[in-house]
């Protein structure tokens, strides 16, 4: 008589569930530091591991290089690495540990007169840089990365003398937005959740809905018009969609939009899911190792999000 129960699965065979699938993507693809992310956030892992792995993008100052945005490279500090340590500690509760006072310290020596932080810096000469945005001898203060390194730190409730400049700063940059880039509409949203003068983020936050939803600069789904114009170092291709403004219920952005339309973007996030159970790096793909690195990170956040709003993963 023939045996006919199933074989048993092979060990490489792909699981099944958005999560374990992404589980399995980050163990072969990401860096030691996202693996640890990805532990603490969905499996139970601690907070230790993740600020090991983040010690060796140290710089030196309080600062961080060593490619820790992967959409940077070498070994200098500059002020996205910043950002990125920052968001790190945020999610895994350490933000207000003696590390952020560090980083604080870090962003003093390097903003700019008017106490904001430069998009990017110029790196030493000998260096390695592959940015594919240039630097100035003196770079302006950029909302871009100014806006969510101010709002993590309001939010951590860390109190140092370089956040009232700073802060000072995101209100003008924000209240005067007029004609803005989905990317500095998530840096004011970024720094606007979490402003502790909650009246005026609620007001400028409806006047930059009202923009958003005026400028048509939220897609209603892939595939639809750009009618923004492609700032320096994005790809045409970028859409930005309700969950990219709103990546959790309780953003101001989220009454921007109706719950049919978060519900249609959710949906859309969900299905971004590769074969491979990572999700795709949207916007420009400028050298392979970069993208290689971002993609788990884009994974966790997109899983964060989706978890967020309630949407099963596993």
């Amino acid at each position: 008589m023939a045996d006919t129960r199933a074989d048993p699965p092979s060990p490489t065979s792909p699981p099944h569930g958005a999560l374990a699938r992404a589980e399995r993507f980050v163990r072969l693809t990401a860096r030691v530091l996202e693996q640890h992310l990805f532990a603490h956030h969905f499996r139970g892992g601690g907070t230790a591991p993740v600020e090991t792995a983040l010690d060796a993008y140290r710089a030196g100052g309080g600062g961080y290089g060593h490619g820790l945005d992967p959409g940077l490279r070498g070994p200098a500090g500059r002020p996205p690495h910043a950002a990125y340590a920052l968001r790190v500690l945020d999610a895994v509760g350490r933000c207000d540990s003696r590390r952020a006072e560090d980083v604080c310290r870090h962003l003093t020596s390097v903003s700019t007169a008017d106490g904001a932080l430069p998009a990017l810096r110029p790196v030493r000469r000998g260096h390695p840089d592959a940015s594919f945005v240039p630097a100035g001898d003196d770079p302006p203060g950029d909302l871009l990365v100014t806006g969510p390194v101010v709002g993590l730190l309001h939010r951590n409730e860390v109190w140092h003398a370089w956040l009232f400049r700073a802060t000072d700063f995101c209100w003008r940059a924000v209240e005067s937005l007029e004609e803005p880039h989905p990317c500095e509409v998530e840096a004011a949203v970024a720094f606007l959740d979490h402003a502790p003068d909650r009246a005026r983020a609620r007001a400028a936050a409806d006047r930059l809905g009202a923009l958003v939803r005026e400028r048509r600069i939220a897609a209603a789904g892939p595939g639809g018009p750009h009618p923004y114009p492609v700032a320096p170092g994005h790809a045409p291709d970028a859409d930005h969609f309700p969950h990219d403004y709103a990546p959790t219920p309780h953003s101001l952005a989220r009454a921007w939009f109706t719950d049919e339309e978060m519900a249609r973007s959710l949906d859309f996030l969900a299905a971004g899911q590769r074969e491979d159970g990572g999700w795709p790096v949207r916007g420009r793909r400028w050298a392979p190792g970069p993208s290689r690195e971002a993609r788990p990170v884009v994974t966790i956040e997109a899983l964060r999000t989706l978890v967020a709003y309630g949407r099963p993963v596993d």
